[in-house]
Parts: C-alpha cells; structure tokens; sequence
C-alpha cells in the first residue's frame, strides 16, 4: 500500500505541488502538463504482459530507458520544452521509486 501511495503520490501529488508553488498564476496548465507525462506509459502495450507487478520499468520499457532519460533531462534546457521535461523526470521518479520496493 505505501508503494502504491508513494507511485501516485508522485505522479500526481508532487506535479500539483510544484504548479502550486512555482507557477501560481497557471497552475491549473502547468499541473495538466506535468500529469501528462503519464502518457509515456504507453511503451508498456509493447511488453508481454502488458502489466506485471514485479517488474521494473526502469531500463524494461523503451520510454523509460537511461538513453531516454537523458532525453528528458535535456528537455529541462530550454524554456519551451521545461515543463515537458519536467513531467518526465518526475514520472521516471515515481517508476524508480517503485522499483526501489522491488
């Protein structure tokens, strides 16, 4: 249960957290992008089974590989890409965070 409330807490919590305190004035946009990163879990339908509980996404599925990590990080760079990139690092958080329970 704690793993479970700590992967969502994270994909949806921590993205309005940080709309509320660092964009105040468009929050309601930016929390709407950085939960869309969620998005990115549609590398899972590539996977046999689609859905396993012991598995870690981390570096299983194409989207959440270290190669395209360094994608989202670079996203953080300029400013037209920074909330997209925003949102992806914070999904990979949630994902390692479930891993670490694993």
């Amino acid at each position: 249960m704690l793993q479970s409330f700590l992967h969502y807490g994270i994909h949806f919590g921590f993205p309005l957290l940080i709309a509320l305190l660092f964009y105040k004035s468009n929050w309601k946009v930016t929390y709407l992008i950085l939960a869309a990163a969620i998005i990115i879990d549609v590398d899972h339908l590539l996977a046999t089974p689609i859905f396993e509980a012991n598995r870690c996404s981390i570096n299983f599925h194409p989207l959440h590989t270290y190669y395209a990590m360094i994608v989202y990080v670079l996203l953080l760079l300029p400013k037209k890409t920074r909330l997209i990139g925003l949102g992806l690092c914070i999904h990979m958080l949630a994902d390692y965070v479930d891993c670490s329970f694993m």
